[in-house]
């Protein structure tokens, strides 16, 4: 009887726990830094968006973090774990710097609406740790077999995170601002680069898929 139960069980691909959260906050940061939307919200809803997009990216890099090995790497961890855990680790420190600096950017857009401008961009510590986080993850990638959990790294999903993650890096080389005159090097290289980032990680949130059993239906 048991082993026709187990016969009968399905096994059906679920997107995993954390892309709900990535999937969301990389919307909302896509959004933002569209003109459109941008000049209807005004500057503090503009920056809301981006706020709201970051505590998102931030409970979902806490999802994969706690999920990735389930504990702190030790001696008895293979490679792959241990840079699967590390990759998780340091991604989620960087949303908490994104979580800094979209509210920062939140403060001063309800103090001062009229000098924000067109909002928050990637700010270059936050872009840092992704890049770092998007490096590592390739590695892990490379030996995903060893994976205690293989879904957990695609090579489709790994090459969409890192291209994300050097666009919102070159969107906060473009958001530098030139000391003599206050400008930015480039607002529209730093909001295309944003919008591209923010495609790559939403399309990677969504092909993430981890297999789950489900017992058989009832006629």
């Amino acid at each position: 009887m048991r082993g026709a139960a187990d016969r009968a069980t399905r096994r059906v691909r679920r997107l995993r726990r954390e892309s709900w959260g990535f999937a969301v906050g990389s919307a909302l940061f896509f959004v933002g830094v569209l003109p459109a939307y941008s000049s209807w919200a005004g500057p503090v809803w503009t920056n809301a968006t981006f706020f709201a997009g970051s505590i998102f990216f931030t409970m979902a890099g806490l999802i994969q973090l706690l999920l990735s090995g389930r504990r702190a790497p030790d001696t008895r961890m293979n490679r792959a774990d241990r840079t699967d855990w590390w990759a998780a680790a340091i991604q989620f420190a960087g949303t908490l710097l994104f979580n800094a600096s979209t509210g920062a950017a939140l403060v001063a857009a309800i103090i001062e609406p009229d000098r924000v401008g067109a909002g928050w961009r990637p700010d270059a510590w936050g872009s840092i740790a992704f890049l770092v986080s998007s490096a590592l993850a390739v590695v892990a990638t490379k030996d995903r077999g060893e994976l205690w959990d293989r879904d957990a790294r695609t090579w489709h999903g790994t090459g969409l995170n890192m291209l994300g993650s050097i666009a919102f890096g070159v969107s906060a080389v473009a958001a530098f601002v030139r000391p003599a005159t206050g400008d930015l090097v480039s607002a529209a290289m730093a909001n295309f680069g944003t919008a591209i980032g923010a495609a790559c990680f939403f399309v990677a949130a969504l092909l993430a898929r981890r297999t789950i059993e489900e017992p058989p239906r009832r006629a």
